[in-house]
């Protein structure tokens, strides 16, 4: 059974970092893409960023340059480096493997997702 779970959330100032982590365990991962998403209050979830089979990573608008995700040699672990925070980053943070394997494109649809995490709390106060 496939389990994502999350960790490193918290407090932080803006113009502060934070790091990440998404655990993945439950099969081999190398051929799925992996995809961070954040939902704030009274607000859709929203695509963050993903890192496909390739390595190859693509990221939200929003959060472009300050952001960086990264998985482990392992595969078993994704990482996202948050930099540079706004309080418009406050979110749960929600890590997803895609239900495609070696998928080349369409990383931003939550629909192409089929395991979720349980998210983690990233507060950022101005």
């Amino acid at each position: 059974q496939v389990q994502l779970v999350e960790s490193g959330g918290g407090l932080v100032q803006a113009g502060g970092s934070l790091r990440l982590s998404c655990a993945a365990s439950g099969r081999t991962f190398s051929s799925y893409a992996m995809g961070w998403f954040r939902q704030a209050p009274g607000k859709e979830r929203e695509f963050v960023a993903v890192i496909n089979w390739r390595g190859s990573t693509y990221y939200a608008d929003s959060v472009k340059g300050r952001f960086k995700i990264s998985r482990d040699n392992a595969e078993t672990t994704v990482y996202l480096q948050m930099s540079s925070l706004k309080p418009e980053d406050t979110a749960v943070y929600y890590c997803a493997v895609d239900r495609r394997t070696h998928a080349s494109g369409s990383y931003f649809r939550e629909t192409e997702y089929d395991y979720w995490g349980q998210g983690t709390q990233v507060t950022v106060s101005s």
